[in-house]
């Protein structure tokens, strides 16, 4: 981890973590207003100290109508279990919980009729396999800074 990244993940956390949060969730300019109302913070002036701390670390940067907008997206400390498709940030470990899902319900469909020892271990590994990972997603998903 480079010293910049080390740097980043210090400082993105608590609040600073929930705007940065809502920015990448936007995908669009965000306002000081915008983002003290979204998050329920206690005034504007709290908002706007979270964004120009992120402007100062490169996450975002401000325009000439001082609406802000995510300049980088990184993948540091707790943001590393998510990615982002457009508006949605989702955990890692949700594609491995629905690919265990599918191939256990796949299995079922196709090949229930003949249930014997090496089907109930293959049934059992499949099954071991989606329980942990609907679990690790849901853990991620309360631990979620939103």
């Amino acid at each position: 981890m480079d010293p910049d990244e080390e740097k980043i993940e210090a400082e993105l956390k608590g609040t600073t973590l929930r705007v940065y949060w809502y920015a990448l969730r936007q995908n669009q300019k965000v306002g000081v207003r915008e983002v003290q109302r979204a998050l329920k913070l206690s005034s504007p002036s709290v908002a706007a100290h979270h964004l120009e701390k992120l402007m100062r670390l490169g996450l975002l940067e401000k325009d000439a109508t001082g609406e802000y907008m995510v300049q980088q997206a990184v993948q540091v400390g707790f943001m590393r279990f998510f990615f982002r498709i457009g508006k949605f940030m989702l955990p890692r470990h949700l594609f491995y919980a629905v690919f265990f899902t599918s191939m256990l319900a796949g299995y079922l469909l196709f090949h229930l009729r003949a249930l014997g020892t090496e089907q109930f271990l293959l049934l059992t590994s499949l099954g071991s396999g989606c329980a942990i990972f609907w679990y690790e997603t849901a853990r991620i998903l309360r631990e979620a800074p939103f």
